[in-house]
């Protein structure tokens, strides 16, 4: 069974009213990055961020998987299909993928802010001041922040690097180190881009179809294409 790997960016939750952070209407307008979505911004002001999770978890849990998320799930009748998402949001998983990886966390989530490995589903939208793990630690977001680390980003790149088809949903390829992802995959595969605007980093990815449409349009075509 050939392989195929899905890499996904905003784009294809923007069309379950998920706001992007880079578009224009984008939520980096309304908010500056420094203040909610960075190790330091946590440590002095735990309430504004915790709020500012709290409103995008809210937000997650009422948007519901789009006809994108749907039509990727139909390529598992036919291949080993392997999500790699930088999106915190969970709708690829509720939409019935069974395989997703996310690079930067999940909203959905929070952990122990003295051990990583303690994570723990969050019940509803909220996670609370006081809130804490076993080892009596506050909870915070489970989110890869602005100078952290990206803990799955090796375990991508070798998802990236056994991939038979590769796909690009979504993204502006311009997060680093997630749109290194894409030189992973091997040269000679084939790779569609799909994306509405161009992409100016697309230049320096072999052998790539590029479509130019939003996700649901570009990935419901795609997909019957790949089923014939």
């Amino acid at each position: 069974m050939k392989k195929i790997v899905v890499f996904t960016g905003a784009g294809i939750s923007a069309e379950s009213g998920i706001k992007t952070f880079r578009d224009s209407g984008g939520l980096w307008e309304q908010y500056d990055i420094q203040e909610v979505a960075t190790p330091e911004a946590w440590e002095r002001n735990k309430p504004l961020v915790m709020e500012f999770y709290n409103q995008r978890r809210k937000q997650v849990i009422d948007a519901k998987p789009n006809a994108a998320h749907k039509a990727l799930v139909k390529l598992e009748k036919k291949f080993d299909v392997q999500v790699i998402t930088q999106n915190i949001d969970d709708l690829h998983e509720r939409a019935g993928s069974s395989k997703v990886l996310h690079l930067h966390g999940e909203i959905r989530k929070s952990r122990s802010s003295l051990d990583p490995s303690l994570t723990y589903p969050i019940k509803g939208w909220q996670l609370q001041l006081g809130d804490k793990c076993e080892r009596g630690a506050q909870l915070r977001p489970h989110i890869v922040w602005f100078g952290e680390t990206v803990p799955n980003m090796e375990l991508g790149y070798q998802l990236a690097a056994a991939a038979d088809i590769f796909l690009i949903i979504g993204t502006s390829l311009n997060v680093y180190p997630a749109a290194g992802l894409v030189e992973y995959a091997p040269t000679e595969i084939p790779k569609y881009l799909i994306d509405p605007s161009a992409v100016n980093n697309s230049m320096f990815i072999q052998n790539v179809h590029l479509i130019k449409e939003n996700a649901v349009k570009g990935v419901v075509e795609l997909v019957e294409k790949l089923l014939q």
